[in-house]
């Protein structure tokens, strides 16, 4: 599709610089109308105060607020829990999981609007434009797609802000601006300033939701969480849905300093990148799943759950979402994740999470077979014949090595 043959245009719009630049940009180049797309993912009141007003302003013909928290969270957020995915040993998928929701939600208001192109902010460094356009091919192929980062001459915010003055669009960025940050109801990410040096460690302005440890209560909060069937249904006792319970135990895990992270990444466009993520209530979460987990998988079963958790993990970060892979490797998760049912205590401590109870009606775990005291369901006497097969190989190696 030419240029000429774009008429309208579904911008993912967030009302920061870039974006702000862009609807101008568009018009210019494309001769186009303008329609704002704004997820709604939990980024926050003070970010969406206005918004639709700065996309008129900057010459969107329209601009649509979805709010998108309940799908992110019960179509992305629980399910990928329940695979155990963690990226690179660290990364809760904070920013990588609300792409699929945004992206299809975008696709959708492009499909009902007859819009003929859709248009993201994401540089051509980045994980994001992949995510994206991952998603568009997957679900509008039809759809050109725009990106602004890799066909503009702009490469500063300084030249982002001239144009928007020469355009006499308001804006309230500024060329000071020293972090480049994403936020959602899940996670908060940090990126530029004095962490681009791995050398630097982050200062006290990179962290904005979590207290540091030493900030953080010198007395220990204990919290309960019910699962049932993978998924978190009550914190304390009482019944939420998933957006109230994250929002909950973000702001109990903040206060506490629980869910800071520190990491450089493997970025799938090849380069490293760090980046610095809070993730209080997912880091609570995930920590009490994994202590459910341990008193209800089997070891291969746990095995696997680990194995299918990597794979996972790669696939929601490199933005393949939608595939025929995601919804195997989801598939064989929620059948494992039928037996996690039951409740975990957590204790929260100076930015740590541990599991200080656990119960499940599958639990595994016998006292009656685990116990140093006497016992009559476990006889000891039979675990040589099980060593002596379980080493059996080595055993008929030493001997071949003997006889030569």
């Amino acid at each position: 599709m030419s240029v000429k043959n774009v008429k309208k245009v579904v911008l993912a719009y967030s009302g920061g610089l870039d974006t702000s630049a862009i609807v101008p940009w568009l018009k210019d180049n494309y001769d186009c109308e303008v329609i704002a797309f704004v997820a709604n993912v939990g980024q926050g009141d003070e970010e969406l105060a206005g918004v639709e007003q700065k996309a008129i302003n900057s010459g969107a013909s329209s601009c649509y607020v979805v709010d998108l928290r309940e799908e992110l969270v019960n179509e992305v957020i629980f399910p990928t829990l329940k695979t155990g995915a963690v990226y690179e040993g660290q990364y809760l998928l904070g920013t990588s999981m609300a792409r699929p929701v945004i992206a299809r939600a975008q696709v959708k208001l492009a499909l009902e609007l007859g819009a003929d192109a859709l248009c993201h902010g994401c540089t051509g460094k980045g994980n994001d434009q992949v995510r994206f356009e991952g998603a568009f091919a997957a679900l509008a192929p039809q759809l050109k797609v725009i990106a602004p980062w890799r066909e503009w001459e702009f490469n500063s915010r300084q030249s982002l802000l001239n144009y928007l003055a020469e355009k006499k669009i308001p804006t309230t960025a500024s060329a000071t601006k020293i972090y480049s940050r994403d936020a959602n109801l899940w996670h908060i990410s940090h990126e530029g300033g004095e962490i681009e040096n791995p050398w630097n460690e982050p200062s006290d302005q990179i962290w904005m939701w979590t207290k540091s440890p030493e900030q953080a209560p010198d007395k220990a909060e204990y919290v309960e969480l019910s699962f049932e069937a993978g998924e978190l249904k009550k914190v304390n006792g009482q019944a939420m849905n998933g957006v109230a319970a994250i929002e909950l135990l973000n702001a109990v895990g903040s206060e506490h300093g629980v869910g800071r992270i520190d990491i450089v990444e493997n970025r799938l466009v090849g380069m490293k990148s760090r980046g610095c993520y809070e993730t209080p209530g997912g880091t609570i979460i995930l920590a009490a799943l994994k202590g459910l987990e341990a008193l209800v998988y089997d070891r291969t079963s746990l095995k696997y759950r680990e194995e299918v958790g990597l794979e996972f993990a790669q696939l929601v970060y490199d933005g393949r979402w939608f595939t025929p892979l995601k919804d195997a490797l989801l598939a064989a998760a929620t059948s494992l994740a039928a037996q996690l049912t039951g409740d975990v205590v957590v204790k929260l401590y100076k930015g740590n999470v541990t599991v200080a109870k656990r119960r499940s009606p599958n639990s595994l775990y016998s006292e009656a077979f685990a116990t140093f005291e006497g016992d009559e369901v476990y006889n000891q006497k039979d675990a040589e014949g099980f060593i002596r097969l379980y080493s059996l190989a080595s055993r008929i190696r030493a001997l071949h090595a003997k006889k030569d």
